[in-house]
């Protein structure tokens, strides 16, 4: 059936991981603990917040909703990926192939807001310390959020709409192990030039628009915190900013090595693809709960009620 745009091909071809033929029962073996402790671990952290009154702040209600979209984000290509590796079909549906996209543009740029309005938290938290149940009130927070889904959906329906109203006549076959922009438009049978170019700028300065903030926040977070006298005063303050960095390099790095290269190298991203996809959100509950010791208190305390549930 051919498409509105004039595209012909009804369904792709994943053709996975490069260079790993022969490999894929032990790449399933590998990459299923990733995503089960990915899942496990984050809804731990989601359960923790919901559970702990005292968690019931600003920051946690951040952390809770970066939980949300680490579960999320995982589940969009991770799935497939591993039903591919245990050996069952690799197509996948045009329309599926859509959703793919939008869903991982959509969550990927709402996580990179997300890590901005955690950096603005700190930031009002350190630097106006008595203003910040003003600044950063509940009405201010759900704003953020609301604001942070709004803005992923828009910056991915631009790049979903750019890259399918191009035609797909064939071949079908993706080079990658999800439909992504870098891989589909080879595919198309249009020129692409348009496209290449507003997936690199759109993607480009959101990420370095976002980069830029969080930087900026830091470096005010910095000044306040040298000037705080007490040294105690000064590890704690550098504590509760630390976790946010780590997950901040760990989640800039991979987008600024597949989407920021003039010429992607296909080998090298889908590596960065694999760990942005299964290693980062797998790593933020590890990041968070480690250096946290509120969440592991509220961690113990849920631990502790499941073991204690009267037997009926």
């Amino acid at each position: 059936m051919e498409k509105k745009n004039g595209s012909v091909v009804t369904e792709f071809i994943l053709l996975g991981i490069p260079h790993t033929k022969g490999l894929e029962t032990m790449l399933f073996v590998l990459f299923l603990p990733f995503y089960v402790c990915t899942l496990l671990g984050n809804m731990s952290i989601l359960m923790a917040i919901l559970s702990s009154t005292h968690l019931h702040t600003p920051m946690y209600f951040f952390l809770g909703n970066l939980s949300v979209f680490d579960m999320s984000f995982s589940s969009v290509t991770c799935p497939k990926m591993l039903l591919y590796l245990m050996g069952l079909s690799p197509l996948i549906s045009y329309e599926n192939c859509v959703s793919q996209l939008f869903f991982f543009h959509f969550l990927g740029s709402i996580e990179c807001f997300l890590y901005t309005a955690m950096a603005y938290d700190r930031f009002t938290a350190i630097c106006y310390p008595l203003r910040y149940t003003i600044l950063m009130s509940p009405r201010i927070c759900g704003a953020l959020a609301v604001g942070t889904w709004l803005l992923g959906c828009i910056h991915s329906s631009i790049l979903t709409s750019l890259t399918f109203t191009l035609p797909y006549c064939g071949p079908n076959e993706v080079n990658h192990f999800f439909c992504d922009i870098p891989a589909l438009l080879p595919l198309a049978c249009a020129d692409t030039s348009l496209a290449q170019r507003v997936s690199f700028t759109n993607v480009g300065l959101v990420s370095l628009l976002c980069f830029l903030l969080i930087l900026l926040s830091y470096t005010r977070i910095t000044i306040s915190i040298l000037h705080i006298h007490s040294t105690e005063g000064r590890r704690r303050a550098f504590s509760t900013c630390s976790a946010h960095l780590i997950a901040i390099l760990c989640a800039y790095g991979p987008i600024i090595t597949v989407y920021l290269q003039p010429t992607p190298n296909p080998m090298l991203g889908t590596v960065v693809q694999i760990l942005m996809n299964l290693v980062g959100p797998m790593l933020n509950p590890l990041i968070y709960t480690l250096r946290n010791k509120e969440v592991k208190t509220a961690l113990k305390k849920i631990l502790h009620r499941t073991n204690h549930v009267p037997e009926s």
